[in-house]
């Protein structure tokens, strides 16, 4: 997957959104998964990848769309921008400007809510997904 654009400073690179394209889903998310977002709407862009050590996904969701339960191999912190979601499994209803903190191997899912959901997926690492059986 190509680097996205940035523009570099003295001593940072400013990942410009508007620069960056939809990320062409491939072999980094279960098939079934990504057939589903491509008929529904769902898209990430692929902002920070390994700039000054972060990852970072801005990702939009539609109304209803289910996130099966997954783990990855790094932690992550994932800020509802705008929307929200329900946490499966007991876990909370996340709405804008709220967040959670995911440990790396901990299995988790979410449904998206009737106005869908805009978000921020910041990792320290090229997350690999483990979708559970």
């Amino acid at each position: 997957m190509p680097e996205p654009t940035a523009t570099r400073g003295p001593s940072a690179a400013f990942l410009l959104y508007d620069d960056i394209d939809w990320a062409v889903e491939g072999d980094d998310a279960p098939r079934a998964l990504v057939e589903l977002a491509k008929q529904t709407g769902a898209r990430r862009k692929r902002m920070a990848t390994g700039h000054c050590g972060f990852y970072m996904n801005h990702s939009t969701m539609p109304a209803g769309f289910t996130v099966p339960a997954h783990t990855h191999d790094h932690d992550e912190l994932i800020v509802v921008l705008e929307g929200g979601c329900t946490v499966h499994d007991g876990g909370p209803a996340l709405g804008p400007n709220d967040a959670m903190a995911i440990p790396a191997h901990h299995s988790y899912g979410f449904t998206c809510g009737e106005g869908g959901m805009r978000f921020l997926t910041i990792r320290t690492g090229e997350a690999h997904t483990a979708m559970e059986v």
